[in-house]
């Protein structure tokens, strides 16, 4: 198999498995209402307040543990970065480190 293709794959099952996330806390009804891509920040986009992202972050490390450890990468951006933080971004993270794990 194509390993850009394989890549790919898997992070389209973490970028699902994150806009569930996002749905559970924003609402399932709003979220269907929203067009949720890779590109979408989660302030801007998604109008995620700081109590939403924590939710998310909190149930991204639950899902995928200390390999991932999302929290502590949160802490250690500035705020700039946080408001301008893509799903995307968040995919590229998660995957990097379970590639890495492998």
């Amino acid at each position: 198999m194509n390993s850009k293709v394989d890549s790919e794959g898997r992070k389209d099952v973490i970028f699902e498995q994150l806009r569930q996330f996002i749905s559970e806390i924003i609402g399932k009804d709003v979220a269907d209402e929203l067009n949720i891509t890779y590109n979408s920040i989660l302030t801007k986009d998604l109008d995620m307040g700081s109590i939403e992202i924590v939710s998310f972050a909190e149930k991204v490390n639950k899902h995928y543990g200390k390999k991932i450890d999302f929290i502590s990468w949160l802490y250690k951006m500035d705020l700039k970065k946080i408001v301008n933080l893509s799903i995307g971004s968040i995919v590229d993270l998660i995957y990097d480190k379970i590639d890495k794990s492998l």
